[in-house]
């Protein structure tokens, strides 16, 4: 009966021999009208397939009991997926179980961590705290200290001054130490307010005495509490009130002028607008104007020319920018020449052109004497193809010139003189100089005067740029004196063309003075030597005897 056995324990679960029998003897009672107690009911078909299943089981391993009794194992396929699923869910939950844990122990670790941070940050400020407390504690002590020689200072003040028999007396522009001298409680008026002093606490120094918030510093009004102060036209003040004051400050960077090694305040200053700088900014690169000299402050932009030539404000308001723009000016020249007899008959081009035109007109010039290191005019007497500015330029960004138009202008003799040339960008006055320097050059060839010697002819032409110069400042009371040689129509020719002139800005005429200052003072010898034995030929002999020496003689009388 052991295949009917096997045939019973088709299912899903596992039975022992005992559990099959049972399990047969129930069904047998249920089923008792269709099997017999051999099993020889059974019809032929289902004992065929109990055979088959039979055969089949035998190719699995049947396993056995702890009584060493066999036990039959079958599963179908759908229960091995249930398992594999099982197992799945199993594998499933066991990694988010690992995942779970894992995320609580980084989460522990960081609280742990913050924790550990809180305690840093705590002890942190704990030792700042200790720390200041510690600094305030030893700013006590100093003060303390320092009162408590303040005091000792007093009474040692107090006791030489009963020996002195006088208070101390104090040199101007001097650090003073204020010690008190004696006098009696009932006789002390404070020199500050007037009032009676009494019994506190009080300064002596500067003759007088004082309460200690009466003595102030003449610049800032707040009390001098420093043991050592300076004066200044017999006033006190703190000392670095005094340095703020009276301590020279360059006027390029708006620094204290830094005292040299031997502990000297060392600075340089402009002969003419006394514009106080570091002896640094000498070789620094610092910028000038090409105008005034003056170096350009580190708070204020100086406009930048095309070639690198650089014009502070005050000059550019000035400024002649392009040929048509100087031509009233050479008409106003012209006029000036005629009103000292000495009118140029000739139509003499005149023409304002860049630097590098100039420099290039000046090489092929044969003749002519040039004032280095930068020439800013020439009168030509050759032949030349000079480019000259045709518009006046325009401000662009970075306060560089922009937009500049020129144009070729071919230049052709038609007497000693071809044209006079011009620097753009100068100031009126500096360009009226220049354009008077160079029309007495055009004046003394077109006259027929003899190749001076450089002394001589630069010498008479700066003459006449001086003299157009005081003209354009004074109104022409001097020039009456220096022009007239014995004719009064001369003098009132420039009385006239000087009074045409509109009012001056201060700046214009302190410009003025600096142009004729440069001329005073230059210290070449063709240019500054020259001019100043010319004027004097011409402040002693008159402007036509002068030129009539000079004809004869080529030298000045």
């Amino acid at each position: 009966m052991g295949w009917l056995t096997k045939i019973l324990k088709g299912s899903s679960h596992k039975f022992s021999e005992g559990q099959v029998n049972r399990r047969y003897r129930e069904d047998r009672n249920l089923d008792s009208p269709r099997h017999s107690a051999d099993g020889s009911d059974f019809d032929k078909e289902e004992i065929e397939c109990a055979i088959a299943l039979s055969l089949s089981e035998q190719e699995h391993v049947i396993p056995q009991d702890d009584k060493g009794k066999k036990v039959l194992e079958y599963k179908s396929e759908t229960e091995e997926d249930e398992d594999e699923d099982e197992d799945e869910d199993e594998e499933r939950m066991r990694a988010q179980l690992e995942a779970a844990e894992e995320e609580e122990r980084r989460a522990a670790q960081a609280e742990i961590e913050e924790e550990e941070k809180r305690r840093v940050e705590a002890e942190l400020e704990e030792t700042e705290k200790q720390l200041a407390k510690a600094r305030l504690e030893e700013e006590e002590i100093r003060r303390s200290k320092a009162q408590l020689e303040e005091d000792e200072q007093l009474a040692k003040a107090i006791q030489e001054s009963m020996n002195l028999g006088s208070p101390p007396r104090y040199d101007s522009g001097s650090m003073f130490q204020p010690y008190p001298f004696l006098i009696p409680s009932s006789h002390r008026i404070c020199t500050g307010c007037r009032a009676e002093i009494g019994n506190g606490r009080f300064l002596s120094c500067m003759g007088g005495v004082w309460h200690p918030e009466c003595f102030c510093c003449h610049a800032c009004d707040k009390p001098i509490v420093d043991y050592e102060f300076s004066m200044s036209g017999n006033r006190p003040y703190h000392k670095l009130c005094y340095k703020e004051q009276h301590h020279p400050k360059c006027d390029v960077c708006h620094n204290f002028i830094p005292t040299n090694p031997a502990g000297l305040i060392e600075y340089r200053a402009h002969p003419f607008w006394m514009q106080k700088y570091c002896p640094s900014h000498e070789r620094d690169g610092t910028p000038r104007c090409c105008s005034c000299e003056r170096m350009e402050p580190k708070d204020t932009k100086y406009l930048i020319l095309d070639d690198g030539r650089k014009l502070c404000l005050e000059c550019l308001d000035s400024a002649v920018m392009d040929t048509h723009e100087c031509q009233p000016l050479y008409l106003e020249i012209r006029e000036f020449y005629e009103g000292l007899h000495m009118k140029v008959e000739q139509q003499i081009p005149m023409l304002l052109v860049e630097r590098s035109a100039l420099n290039e007109a000046m090489e092929g010039e044969k003749h002519g004497h040039h004032h280095l290191p930068e020439t800013r005019g020439l009168c030509l007497s050759e032949e030349q193809t000079v480019t000259t500015v045709l518009r006046r330029p325009r401000i662009g960004a970075g306060y560089k010139l922009i937009d500049m138009i020129t144009e070729p202008c071919r230049l052709i003799r038609r007497c000693e003189v071809t044209a006079i040339l011009i620097l753009y960008g100068l100031p009126r006055l500096l360009t009226g100089s220049i354009l008077a320097h160079e029309m007495m050059h055009a004046w003394l060839r077109l006259n027929g005067y003899p190749n001076l010697r450089p002394e001589v002819e630069e010498g008479i032409c700066q003459v006449l740029a001086h003299m157009w110069l005081e003209s354009e400042t004074y109104a022409g009371s001097t020039l009456i004196d220096i022009a007239s040689s014995s004719s009064s129509s001369s003098s009132s020719a420039v009385v006239t063309a000087s009074s045409k002139k509109g009012e001056r800005s201060d700046y214009e005429k302190k410009l003025g003075e600096f142009f004729k200052h440069q001329i005073e003072s230059d210290s070449s010898s063709a240019y500054g030597d020259g001019f100043r034995q010319g004027n004097q030929a011409v402040l002693t002999h008159g402007l036509r005897r002068t030129l009539d020496h000079i004809r004869l003689t080529g030298t000045f009388p």
